[in-house]
């Protein structure tokens, strides 16, 4: 029998140049979408699909995001003896039963090492991955819970890793890393998560050499073996342990799956596509509140 899958890891220990300045001194995972912080969304969303333990993979210089998620007492405390405990309430973030834990990434050595540091919290278990960049559309209620939900269950049934990748339009392929499948190359946006085979993945290929237009998103459910594959996986592009390295070895040897996402996704961590989140983000935020006053 398979072990449930409780942990999922959120690797935030980048500087975020793509955010200069605005992440000098904020950490962009605290840069505001609506009336929250970009980060909480991936939290939320982890939880909302039953994961329970959330491990951050964080730097030094970056321990606002762990302060974050922990109870403010002096706050707490200044709130309620204003009769303010509602709000005192909506700032403590954690359901029962959820814990946030952080590890330190002592070295910038990519994605690939940063997922790795977090095998002395996760040890032999399947975990899930979950890149703070990517943020599900949260007014797509749904869409947003059922994506990791529906990743979790292939994993139960098929004990293959999982990848989380987006049909996309072909002007847009070249921006992505695109998934080579077993068999259908060419996948329809459709309001029902698909799974497929994958051999491997093509880094930013022209659509004329794209094996298929799914494009990578952000989202994994790893088996636990990826982390031997980590271990063992040499430095490459930039001196860094790429985590589609790992993959590759993973496929080789266990197989891993690809589903399309359902909804829409913003990437928080470029500056243009952050820009039009918040837009989009503050007019959601506009609609509810006018229906709240006319309600």
């Amino acid at each position: 029998m398979s072990k449930k899958i409780t942990h999922a890891v959120i690797p935030v220990a980048g500087f975020g140049t793509r955010m200069l300045p605005l992440s000098k001194a904020v950490p962009k995972e605290l840069l505001p979408l609506g009336n929250k912080p970009a980060i909480q969304y991936v939290v939320e969303e982890a939880i909302a699909a039953g994961l329970t333990n959330i491990v951050l993979v964080n730097h030094a210089q970056k321990t606002a995001i762990e302060n974050y998620f922990d109870i403010n007492s002096e706050l707490d405390t200044q709130l309620r003896g204003k009769g303010k405990a509602a709000q005192a309430d909506s700032l403590n973030l954690l359901p029962a039963g959820v814990t946030v834990t952080s590890v330190r990434q002592g070295k910038p050595l990519g994605l690939g090492h940063a997922v790795l540091q977090a095998r002395a919290i996760v040890g032999d278990a399947p975990f899930a991955v979950l890149l703070p960049d990517v943020i599900l559309n949260p007014y797509n209620t749904d869409y947003t819970q059922q994506n990791l939900a529906y990743m979790l269950q292939q994993f139960a049934k098929q004990q293959h890793s999982q990848i989380l990748v987006d049909p996309v339009k072909e002007s847009d392929i070249h921006k992505y890393g695109i998934a080579k499948l077993a068999s259908t190359q060419m996948v329809a946006k459709s309001e029902q998560n698909q799974s497929f085979a994958v051999t491997g993945f093509v880094e930013k290929p022209k659509a004329e050499d794209a094996p298929s237009n799914l494009a990578v998103v952000g989202r994994y459910v790893f088996n636990n073996a990826i982390f031997d594959y980590l271990a063992n996986t040499q430095p490459s592009v930039g001196g860094e342990i790429q985590l589609t390295d790992a993959i590759d070895a993973l496929i080789s040897t266990q197989g891993v799956d690809v589903v399309s996402m359902v909804g829409n996704s913003f990437d928080a961590g470029d500056m243009n596509s952050y820009l039009q989140a918040v837009g989009y983000f503050a007019t959601q935020l506009g609609v509810k509140a006018f229906q709240h006053t006319a309600n």
